[in-house]
């Protein structure tokens, strides 16, 4: 019977072979270094490959002194160092241990390129992105259907939210058919109206990622009216979709964060704006109320009811005060108009006393003068024929009738003659009157 080996024995055997063979102990390897990763501890993780093949590489922290730069994707390195066995695993690597630049990659040279072709048609400027919707409910998604990035969407946003409907389109992302199955599955979502797409998948080499540096996916990307969130690889991942995309995600996972809105979070921030909208108004309300209670008080302040009581109030005093005014100046007039009527009335005795005095004056006097007191003293008064007196000889004339009035009584005569007087008017008449009677 054949002997059988261990898996253990079969690796060590192989591992001391490599071990044992000048040429692997010493060699340098040209190629082009892919999915380059720079671990924690300072090791770098690298594959080396060709157009037809390809191998693990790794270069440890303390061999780094032999790389004189930065170790990145695309480029074209020789790498000096040994072949040797991962016993563990079973499989060869090259372990580096000094890295010269040689050149880019014809990968990586090709992505440059379209990248910047695309960049000047001005298919990565900013004013083209379109926003992603803070509270999207439909999510479609461009990816593998079995891979661990569909997986971790589907986690992250049943997690974060589970009232959002996710629409898996399922597309070839690696292999000659990728890009076309990658186009297909864009154009198909935007025509359903979904609030945002998701288009990616997980790590890989750049030979793995090629299809989203393709200038269709590129495009389909850029004419999609959907906004959409590049999650292409692991977060050193950079591809053209990065460029294209209205918004790059580092990871699938971190694609589904930002694609799907916290529930939770969500419901507690409206329960916090619910509540500070409550004390808002609340606060509204008081002030209003305070404010209401002071226009009440200035309403009553300028009521007109008020006014016109307090009009009829004034008025009444007025009134009032006006009654009081009338029955003082009534009291005062009448005061007045008695001692005016007093001192007319004094006024009036002392002046019929006057023309009483007066009045005897002009009664001695005309008593003085009186023709009936001359008669009296043997006098008479003589008229004419019309009644009118005559004092004068010169008014008759010898043949008149006349009258004479005397003391006693009166009588009529007829001058028989007329003498003027020589001795005055008096005794002239004196002498005549007497003499005709």
């Amino acid at each position: 019977m054949a002997s059988v080996y261990s898996v253990t024995s079969v690796n060590a055997y192989i591992k001391n072979m490599f071990a044992q063979d000048f040429a692997l102990n010493r060699i340098s390897v040209k190629g082009e270094v892919s999915n380059c990763k720079y671990h924690t501890s300072g090791h770098i993780y690298f594959t080396l490959k060709d157009g037809k093949s390809s191998m693990a590489a790794v270069m440890f922290a303390g061999n780094r002194k032999g790389l004189a730069f930065t170790l990145e994707e695309g480029q074209q390195v020789v790498v000096k160092g040994s072949v040797e066995v991962y016993e563990r695993d079973g499989r060869y690597q090259l372990y580096a241990q000094e890295i010269t630049k040689e050149g880019i990659g014809d990968l990586f040279e090709r992505f440059q390129k379209l990248r910047d072709e695309l960049e000047e048609m001005g298919m990565f400027s900013p004013e083209y992105k379109k926003p992603i919707p803070k509270y999207g409910t439909t999510v479609g998604i461009v990816t593998a259907p079995t891979g661990a990035a569909i997986q971790d969407i589907i986690n992250i946003s049943s997690r974060r939210n589970p009232y959002v409907q996710l629409y898996l389109y399922p597309a070839l992302v690696q292999g000659e058919s990728a890009k076309e199955s990658i186009v297909k599955g864009i154009e198909t979502l935007d025509q359903m109206g979904l609030d945002v797409l998701i288009v990616g998948r997980g790590g890989g080499s750049i030979e793995d990622l090629w299809a989203f540096n393709e200038e269709v996916v590129a495009r389909a990307v850029f004419n999609c009216s959907t906004p959409v969130i590049s999650a292409v690889g692991h977060e050193t991942d950079v591809t053209i979709t990065d460029y294209v995309a209205d918004m790059r995600a580092p990871t699938p996972s971190a694609a589904a964060e930002l694609a799907v809105f916290d529930y939770s979070q969500f419901k507690e921030q409206m329960e916090m704006y619910g509540h500070t909208l409550l004390r808002t108004v609340e606060r509204k309300l008081e002030r209003y109320r305070f404010h209401g209670n002071q226009y009440a008080l200035k309403l009553k302040l300028y009521d007109p009811k008020r006014s016109i009581h307090e009009c009829r109030q004034r008025l009444v005093d007025i009134e009032d005060k006006l009654k009081s005014l009338i029955l003082t100046k009534a009291a005062s007039d009448r005061a007045r108009v008695e001692e005016g009527q007093l001192r007319i009335k004094q006024l009036i005795e002392k002046q019929a006393v006057r023309d009483r005095h007066r009045l005897e004056i002009f009664i001695s006097r005309l008593e003085a003068e009186s023709p009936l007191k001359r008669m009296g003293g043997g006098y008479g008064f003589v008229t004419d024929g019309k009644d009118k007196r005559i004092d004068s000889v010169k008014q008759v004339k010898a043949g008149d009738r006349i009258g004479l009035r005397l003391r006693d009584g009166s009588m009529e005569a007829v001058v028989s003659s007329v003498a003027p007087a020589e001795f005055g008017l008096f005794s002239s008449q004196q002498e005549g009157v007497r003499g005709d009677r």
